[in-house]
């Protein structure tokens, strides 16, 4: 990457800027909306899905995600064959800050609760999802280099959701899907009930 030099010392008086170049991109690849629906799925090759090595990382965001189900949980797991079964043994750490509607309560701390070591369950990304109509989540989930048949799959989520008990919550999760086999396929489901509303997108990151 070329080094950007500025006119001057100061950024915020700066006028202009060198070229900068490699700077990569972040390419659209899939929608989903959900409309009471049961899954969202993203599976490689399937109506334009890429999740193949065209991209050492993928970024998925999660917009006002509606619960159809109050305090459900927003999930999410990986395959390892085109969908067929979405069980990735997993290891995640998680934590989150919080703040009630009323000012009573705060606090940052580690959930132990969500976390996972070495299992297949789905991962959660966001607890207490309320279903009113003013309550929902929105977030963003970053896989690295899913196709790789060497290493494990890190992964990155930060979810923040409007809560069942009237409070924000602000959701850290981190952890890989123990598996050098490559992965084909994402999916995301609430923990109970449908998705009522809300879109997922994916971008490949090049």
């Amino acid at each position: 990457m070329a080094i950007v030099k500025l006119n001057n010392k100061a950024v915020s008086n700066a006028t202009a800027f060198g070229s900068i170049t490699g700077l990569g991109s972040m390419v659209f690849i899939k929608k989903l909306t959900a409309s009471s629906s049961a899954t969202l799925s993203f599976v490689d090759g399937t109506d334009g899905v890429v999740l193949d090595d065209t991209y050492k990382e993928y970024y998925f965001t999660f917009n006002n995600i509606h619960a159809a189900t109050d305090a459900a949980e927003f999930t999410f797991n990986m395959s390892v064959d085109s969908g067929s079964n979405y069980n990735v043994t997993k290891t995640t750490t998680v934590f989150y800050a919080y703040h009630t509607e009323s000012d009573s309560a705060a606090a940052l701390a580690y959930d132990g609760n969500i976390d996972l070591a070495q299992s297949t369950d789905f991962q959660i990304l966001m607890e207490n999802l309320g279903n009113g109509n003013d309550e929902n989540g929105s977030g963003n989930l970053t896989i690295f280099n899913p196709s790789s048949t060497t290493f494990v799959k890190h992964f990155l989520s930060r979810g923040m959701r409007n809560g069942s008990a009237d409070y924000a919550v602000d959701y850290h999760v981190a952890g890989y899907g123990n598996t050098t086999s490559a992965v084909d396929a994402i999916r995301f489901q609430m923990s109970s009930g449908n998705i009522d509303a809300g879109d997922i997108c994916l971008y490949g990151i090049a």
